[in-house]
């Protein structure tokens, strides 16, 4: 036996330890990828979720490890898959840790353990590579003694991944820093020839390609039309319940993901909602009780899906059509690892082509973004802030983080983070952004789009679409998706008795006004003696919105009355009468009063009356505005809202005590985005004596 079998029974032994399988073999390609890495090569895995991507790199890191060389260097997505993946190393007996945002007090532990030779595999996410402190402490001191550098997930480095995990950019400028022999494994169960080619003009034109065939030959895939959200709530509750074990429902919005999980729960299906807002120890919990079946139903936005296992999982269910094939597939395929059958079933609605047309129009930040941005810390001697940025130019918060981010990713890149400050570099001055790449990114997601459309319209064997979108070469019809086989299809109908009460459900599913807790950090009022937290004797109480701007319903109405009609309908009203009703407050307000406007001094004026009067409530105007000002909505962050109103408002409460105005009241208005408006003229109120303020809006602005 020479050198290479005996490492290669070595490497059998080694798998057949890890699956506790004293039959298993290599798959069609794994131990080829080992022994390419093995010779120090580069190599690119691309196949489909299942097949054991990551048995590769453990097997080779052991076999490496053995052979004398230094540490593997694994960069991870998901803190969820980064858990699995030290779990499966223990199998193994490699020296597995994590460095992450969850276990900074252990990080000068864990790089004594690397400078100790006591580590064999080190995992962090992408994000840690845009760390200073991480750089500085870790990453020097292992790039010396690395054996073993790889990048799972690997589609994230091409040029759609720029938005979802934009760090994952900053691999291929760490890569210069290393060994130029270092092997290197990229994984992915999701690419195209596009993605691949794009891999490899970053990783390079010699690397390796292990690729398989893409088929998932357990899911039973199905298209569904149905325009209404209120249909396919009717269709899901039916449905979920139909089908044998757990599964995930995805959404595109934080929104959705509380709606559909709100409203499952409501027909008696165990379900969570899973979205970016939450904390990671949540995500965990969350993830726990779906793998261990305590929960039928997760929803959940893209948060959740690169690294997610749960081999049982029985079905997919999309709520909204996703943003391309890359993204189906990758989603889809969570179902149906280890079981014979499970469902794949995309939802298509009338609100897809607007949420689509938002994300990709807000992919990027504006020429304006940058530009404001650039020229703020270029005049700044000490840098900026995000806080200070925020104070400086009119930019959303979030909008401000993806510019810099966007920013510090260009190579070279125009601005840098140092400490807590961004500065600029000498790039600055003569910094462009590159707007043909950015118009052919651009392109390229309408054109998934369009590919995702003429996926929902598919007549022949869906698989098989899937499969040639990702330019897969071994296409064959799968035999079981509901084209192929409609026996195997799910119903296309809803219950229309179900239909209609999902109907009520999202007429009642009013959205409650978060208060704020603090004024903007750093600003300073000129015409009001409030700052820093506020006071509870200042604060409203519980808020609601009745619907979201533009939903369909009454979000649609709230539209037409501002900005077509300038009267709000009768059938809003009625709609407000009813959410007061059922809001059940104590104590009850006495009157009703609102947000005075300059530029439309009548609109919310006449709704804020007719509804008192449905109410049985004393009307009265309680605020003037004093101040023309900007449009709130034209102010883009917290610090420049609270300008914009400061002196906005005055108190004109009456003195008449027979009046009872400092009775608990009703504070309408017609939008609500950032809360600002509603959270000053409330404080206004509670210090001339009003008791309790309660805000009722009629529409929700934002954007989750």
């Amino acid at each position: 036996m020479n050198s290479l079998e005996f490492t290669r029974q070595q490497a059998t032994n080694y798998l057949q330890q890890a699956l506790e399988n004293p039959n298993a073999q290599f798959r069609d390609g794994q131990w080829e990828s080992i022994e390419a890495l093995l010779y120090r090569q580069r190599v690119l895995v691309v196949q489909h979720t299942g097949w054991g991507k990551s048995m590769v790199y453990m097997l080779a890191t052991k076999l490496l490890r053995e052979q004398g060389c230094g540490i593997t260097l694994l960069i991870s997505p998901l803190l969820s898959l980064i858990r699995n993946q030290i779990e499966a190393s223990e199998r193994l007996s490699i020296s597995a840790r994590s460095i992450n945002s969850t276990n900074i007090e252990d990080w000068d532990a864990i790089e004594q353990e690397i400078q100790n030779y006591q580590v064999d595999m080190l995992i962090i996410s992408p994000e840690r590579l845009a760390n200073e402190g991480f750089r500085s402490k870790i990453l020097n001191a292992v790039s010396k003694k690395l054996g073993l550098f790889v990048i799972d997930e690997a589609h994230c480095i091409s040029d759609w991944g720029h938005d979802f995990r934009p760090d994952y950019q900053r691999i291929v400028r760490v890569l210069d820093t290393f060994a130029k022999d270092l092997p290197i494994l990229a994984t992915t169960a999701t690419a195209n020839d596009r993605v691949v080619n794009d891999i490899k003009q970053q990783l390079g034109s010699s690397i390796l390609i292990q690729r398989g065939t893409l088929v998932r030959k357990s899911l039973k895939l199905q298209n569904i039309t149905m325009p209404t959200q209120s249909m396919r709530l009717a269709w899901i509750a039916t449905t979920t319940l139909s089908l044998h074990g757990s599964g995930i429902i995805y959404v595109m919005t934080k929104r959705d993901s509380e709606l559909v999980t709100k409203w499952l729960q409501k027909n008696g299906i165990s379900s969570c909602a899973y979205h970016a807002d939450l904390s990671a120890i949540e995500k965990t919990e969350l993830e726990q009780k779906l793998i261990a079946n305590d929960s039928k139903v997760l929803v959940a936005t893209i948060a959740l899906g690169m690294g997610f296992d749960k081999p049982d999982l029985a079905f997919v269910i999309h709520y909204q059509r996703p943003a391309s094939v890359v993204h189906y597939y990758q989603q889809v395929g969570r179902a149906g690892r280890a079981v014979d059958e499970a469902y794949g079933i995309l939802l298509h609605g009338d609100e897809d082509e607007r949420i689509s047309e938002y994300f990709i129009r807000n992919a990027f930040p504006t020429r304006e973004i940058i530009s404001n941005i650039l020229n703020a810390l270029k005049e700044s001697e000490e840098g900026l802030s995000t806080t200070e940025l925020q104070k400086a130019i009119n930019v959303r918060y979030g909008k401000l983080e993806q510019a810099l981010r966007y920013l510090s990713l260009e190579n070279p890149a125009p601005v840098e983070k140092l400490d807590r400050k961004w500065q600029a570099t000498k790039t600055a001055d003569f910094y462009h952004v590159n707007e043909a790449k950015i118009e052919q990114i651009t392109a390229t997601r309408y054109a998934e789009q369009q590919q995702m459309r003429d996926y929902m319209s598919h007549t022949e064997c869906l698989m098989s679409f899937l499969q040639n979108a990702l330019d897969d070469t071994d296409i064959q019809p799968c035999g079981k998706c509901a084209n192929c086989k409609p026996i195997n299809a799910l119903p296309t109908t809803a219950n229309p008795l179900l239909v209609e009460q999902a109907q009520v459900f999202l007429d009642r599913s009013h959205q409650l006004i978060k208060q704020r807790k603090f004024w903007p950090s750093g600003f300073t009022f000129n015409h009001h003696d409030f700052k820093g937290k506020i006071k509870p004797e200042l604060q409203f109480a519980e808020g609601l919105a009745l619907c979201t701007w533009q939903d369909a319903g009454y979000g649609k109405l709230v539209y037409e009355g501002k900005e077509l009609e300038n009267y709000f309908s009768d059938v809003l009203v009625e709609a407000c009468v009813k959410m007061y009703q059922a809001w059940h407050l104590d104590p009850a307000p006495k009157w009703v009063t609102y947000i005075p406007s300059k530029r439309n001094p009548e609109l919310v004026a006449n709704f804020a009356k007719r509804l008192a009067e449905k109410l049985n409530l004393r009307f009265g105007q309680a605020l003037e505005k004093v101040k023309d000002n900007e449009s709130q909505q034209n102010m883009l962050n917290s610090f420049q809202q609270v300008r914009n109103i400061d002196g906005a408002f005055e108190v004109i409460i009456p003195t008449r005590e027979e009046d009872n105005q400092y009775a608990p009241c009703l504070l309408i208005d017609d939008i609500v985005d950032s809360g600002w408006t509603i959270t000053l003229t409330s404080a206004l109120l509670r210090q001339a004596g009003v008791s309790t303020v309660y805000p009722l809006v009629l529409a929700n602005y934002t954007q989750s």
